[in-house]
């Protein structure tokens, strides 16, 4: 919020309440229309690129444009409005657009994808098919097909779908490292359920961290936020659309824009096809995204921090503290040390390390190189999980309680005494799950009752979680040790 003074960001959401007001710019006929003629006009100026046999050409967007298009759906997702209510607490989105749906009954809202293969499989938002019951995908010929959802990562806020179709149109990554900033793209989408438009612009920046997703520290979240900025027009309805180059290589997954209006003003997002191919990847082979961890809290190198702690570099990501089971410090990282190169990979933020990290699994081998009071140092690292391990994670893992995000222990009877309680068990670690997304409850909350059911101890506490069916409300109540008030979060499982 801060870096763009008054800008507000917002989520490339489009939605049943989204107004759009058009005015047609019709001709007068109530008199004649003049006609001035103007001698010795200067021809325009052309634009040119450089193909692929190195040779200046016009610029030239039709090509890629016609390639993309069949390739772009509409999507139309719709939730009961009792349960969208309940997960609005705790969007991400919510700062920037205010409650999304407001009307009673079922509530609906209109986004974007990229079909990335001929069998069905698509690619958008996780924003845009949350929780929904429902999801419809209209393609460019009008043929409209329900979807499933194949996966999500909430964490890029990528999701993955299908429809039952063969023979589809498609379009393949290309490596979104290899593009430069000034290098034209293409913004694909339905802005305003305005089907298959299609917008011009360059890239503006790259790694960009907007702080839409979450705060820029790997110990408190795994979210990974580099976006690819684009000056392309993207406007609410553009969520999960494509970015592409002209050759219709899919380079990002249209996010988010920067506007003080709610619409487009210059600033849009997307992340890059480097991060959402890995992630497709997951979700196709194990169920699940697999993210590595080094486990290490870091800083954004400036010169005031260089300044601060005396360091010999303006750039980089500085280590502040380590995790328990941190990879890194038992690879022999040190906290203060600055992070300035992944195998052959240079860093020089924050978000950089976290997307590089964010591309790699527990069990891969990472040389990380880093200064120390003016010395180069380089430490092999075996990423992990952050639950310490090395192997790939599991599917069921990830869901039921494991979902959850948090690390339970059972209270102390004197602590229980003091409180004026005589059950509970206390949130040890939070983590990324569904408490930390959907609700505002903090490490330290004492549960003491699941749906009315009082709990003795976390044994007790696991045994009422797993009776949960999916989808089912749960209510957890209980108490801070510094209030008197009782608290009670809502999730479903």
């Amino acid at each position: 919020m801060r870096r763009f003074s008054s800008l507000f960001l917002a989520a490339v959401l489009g939605s049943v309440c989204t107004v759009a007001s058009y005015q047609f710019l019709e001709e007068d006929n109530q008199g004649k229309a003049a006609i001035e003629y103007t001698a010795n006009v200067p021809a325009s100026k052309v634009a040119y690129t450089v193909n692929a046999d190195g040779k200046a050409v016009p610029l030239d967007f039709t090509g890629a444009a016609e390639k993309v298009m069949p390739a772009v759906v509409h999507i139309k997702s719709s939730q009961d409005g009792n349960r969208r209510e309940e997960t609005q607490e705790n969007d991400p989105f919510r700062e920037f657009f205010g409650p999304r749906f407001q009307q009673p009954g079922p509530s609906q809202s209109a986004g974007s994808g990229v079909i990335i293969n001929a069998d069905g499989y698509i690619v958008t938002n996780n924003h845009v098919v949350q929780d929904a019951d429902d999801i419809e995908v209209s393609l460019l010929d009008n043929r409209t097909y329900k979807a499933e959802v194949v996966g999500t990562d909430p964490d890029t806020d990528i999701a993955l779908i299908k429809i039952q179709e063969k023979g589809l149109p498609y379009l393949s990554f290309v490596d979104s490292d290899n593009a430069k900033v000034g290098e034209w793209v293409l913004a694909v989408g339905n802005p305003f359920n305005l089907n298959s438009t299609v917008t011009a612009g360059i890239i503006s920046a790259k790694g960009r961290s907007i702080n839409i997703l979450s705060r820029n520290s790997e110990q408190g979240s795994t979210a990974i936020e580099s976006f690819i900025q684009t000056d392309a027009a993207i406007n609410p309805g553009n969520s999960g659309g494509a970015l592409v180059d002209l050759q219709g290589g899919l380079l990002g997954i249209n996010t988010a824009i920067a506007s003080p209006t709610g619409a487009y003003s210059g600033y849009g997002f997307a992340v890059p096809s480097d991060i959402v191919s890995k992630i497709v990847e997951d979700l196709l082979k194990f169920g699940v995204v697999q993210r590595g961890w080094l486990g290490v809290s870091i800083q954004p190198v400036n010169s005031q921090l260089a300044k601060q702690y005396d360091l010999s570099v303006r750039e980089g990501a500085y280590i502040a503290a380590f995790a328990e089971s941190s990879s890194a410090k038992e690879a022999g990282l040190r906290e203060g040390d600055v992070v300035t190169k992944i195998d052959n990979t240079t860093i020089r933020s924050n978000t950089a390390l976290i997307e590089y990290i964010g591309r790699h699994r527990p069990g891969d081998k990472l040389d990380v190189t880093v200064n120390r009071k003016g010395k180069e140092l380089t430490f092999p690292v075996v990423l992990k999980t952050r639950e310490g391990a090395t192997t790939a994670i599991k599917a069921e893992d990830r869901s039921g309680f494991a979902s959850l995000g948090m690390e339970l222990e059972d209270v102390d009877a004197k602590v229980l005494k003091n409180l004026d309680i005589e059950n509970g068990v206390r949130i040890k670690d939070l983590g990324n799950g569904k408490l930390a997304r959907y609700t505002d409850i903090r490490e330290g909350f004492i549960i003491t009752k699941v749906n009315e059911t009082p709990v003795k101890s976390v044994k007790e506490f696991n045994e009422l979680l797993k009776r949960k069916k999916a989808g089912e409300l749960v209510i957890l109540s209980g108490r801070y040790e510094n209030s008197l008030r009782e608290y009670n979060y809502a999730f479903r499982m």
